[in-house]
C-alpha cells in the first residue's frame, strides 16, 4: 500500500488551507494511506477527516525543537517507509526532515535554493501569482493528480453534539454574532474598544453575541465585554474564552449567524464551513493569498499606501499610527454584519 506523508507545520489557517491538497491526493490515490503532519496542538481538528490514516503533531517550539528533534523524527519516519512525502513548508528544518524520511519521492517548493538538494521534485510556488490554496495544489504537478480546490472540514460528531446542546440553551431565535478579538500578531488585532462597540451595537439591535478566544486570550475577551458596558443587555453576551477545544470551537463557529474577526486562524474555521464572515484586514492584503473565500465572506480594509507592511503583520505598526485598523470603524463593521445576521435570523 502506498504511504503518503503531507507536511504543513505552520499556523492553524495554513493547516486548514492544506485540505484541498489532501482531498486531491485521496482521490488520486484511493488505496493509499495519508498521514498529515501539523503543528503540535492542531491534531484534534483533523482527527475526523475521513481521508487521513493519522494526524500527527510536531512540537517545533517544544520537545522537538532544534535540529536534534528534527533528525530524530526524520529517522523514525524513515523506518515507516513512506513512498511519497509532500512538504508545504519552506524552512530548512522541514526540508531536512523530508530528506531524512528517505521517501522515494519527495516534493517541495523550489525556493529557498537548498530545497533542490533535499527534494526529488520541486515546483515553483509562484507566490505573486496565486492564492495559498492554489500554491499548495501546485505541489501536485509532479503527480498524475487532478486538483480539488474546495476544502471540506469534517469535525468529530461529539463536537457537533456539544455545539448543538449549547445553542439549544440560548432559548430563542435571535440571530447570533460570534466575535473573536484575538490574534497571534498584535497589528492584526482590531482595537479592543472597536470590538466592544460592535458587541454593544449587536446587543442593542436584538442579537446575541458569543465571544470566542483561546485560553491565553481570555483577559482580552473579558476586556472587550467590560468595555461594551452592556448594563441590562449583559445577558445577551456569552463569554466562551478558553472553554472550548479546537474542534468544539470550529463546531460552534459553524452555527453562528455571522462571525467577526481579524485575519486569524479561526477566521479560516468560519469560511471553510460557509459561515457568514466579516473579517477586518489591516497589515495584510488580498494578494498575499490568505483571504477568506466564498460569497458569504466580507473583508473590510482601509486604502492606505503602507499596506501590506509584512506577510504576517509586525509586532508594532512601522508608521506608529495603526490606521489600517483604526480607520475601520465599528459602525462600518456593523453595517456589514447586520444584513448577514438578518439573513440567518431563526
Amino acid at each position: 500500500m502506498t504511504k503518503i506523508g503531507i507536511w504543513n507545520t505552520a499556523f492553524l489557517g495554513d493547516a486548514v488551507l492544506t485540505l484541498p491538497l489532501i482531498h486531491s491526493l485521496a482521490r488520486a490515490y484511493p488505496e493509499a494511506e495519508l498521514h498529515f503532519f501539523v503543528r503540535k496542538g492542531l491534531e484534534s481538528l483533523f482527527a475526523a477527516q475521513p481521508e487521513l490514516a493519522s494526524v500527527r503533531g510536531f512540537a517545533k517550539r517544544g520537545a522537538q525543537s532544534g535540529f536534534g528533534g528534527a533528525y530524530g523524527l526524520g529517522r523514525a519516519l524513515a523506518n515507516e517507509r513512506f513512498d511519497l512525502w509532500i512538504s508545504a513548508h519552506t524552512s530548512l528544518r522541514s526540508g531536512l526532515i523530508a530528506r531524512w524520511t528517505s521517501a522515494a519521492r519527495r516534493i517541495g517548493y523550489s525556493r529557498p535554493w537548498f530545497n533542490n538538494w533535499l527534494y526529488t521534485h520541486t515546483v515553483d510556488r509562484a507566490f505573486d501569482r496565486f492564492d495559498e490554496i492554489e500554491r499548495l495544489l501546485r505541489l501536485l504537478e509532479p503527480l498524475d493528480a487532478q486538483p480539488i480546490a474546495q476544502p471540506h472540514l469534517v469535525l468529530p460528531e461529539d463536537s457537533h453534539t456539544r455545539a448543538d446542546a449549547f445553542f439549544a440553551t440560548l432559548g430563542d431565535d435571535a440571530p447570533i454574532l460570534g466575535v473573536h478579538p484575538g490574534s497571534t500578531w498584535p497589528t492584526k488585532q482590531w482595537p479592543v474598544e472597536y470590538f466592544a462597540r460592535t458587541v454593544k451595537l449587536a446587543a442593542e439591535n436584538g442579537a446575541r453575541v458569543i465571544v470566542f478566544a483561546g485560553p491565553s486570550e481570555a483577559p482580552l475577551a473579558a476586556q472587550v465585554i467590560a468595555q461594551a458596558d452592556l448594563g441590562p443587555l449583559a445577558e445577551r453576551v456569552t463569554n466562551l474564552a478558553g472553554a472550548l477545544s479546537l474542534p468544539d470551537l470550529a463546531a460552534h463557529i459553524g452555527r453562528v449567524g455571522c462571525y467577526l474577526s481579524g485575519d486569524s486562524g479561526p477566521m479560516h474555521l468560519a469560511w471553510v464551513q460557509d459561515t457568514p464572515l466579516v473579517a477586518v484586514f489591516g497589515p495584510t492584503v488580498r494578494r498575499l493569498g490568505f483571504f477568506p473565500r466564498g460569497p458569504h465572506s466580507t473583508v473590510l480594509e482601509a486604502d492606505l499606501p503602507c499596506r501590506p507592511c509584512s506577510l504576517h503583520g509586525p509586532r508594532e505598526c512601522p508608521q506608529g499610527h495603526h490606521r489600517c485598523m483604526r480607520d475601520i470603524t465599528p459602525e462600518t463593521a456593523w453595517a456589514a454584519i447586520a444584513p448577514k445576521l438578518e439573513a440567518h435570523r431563526g
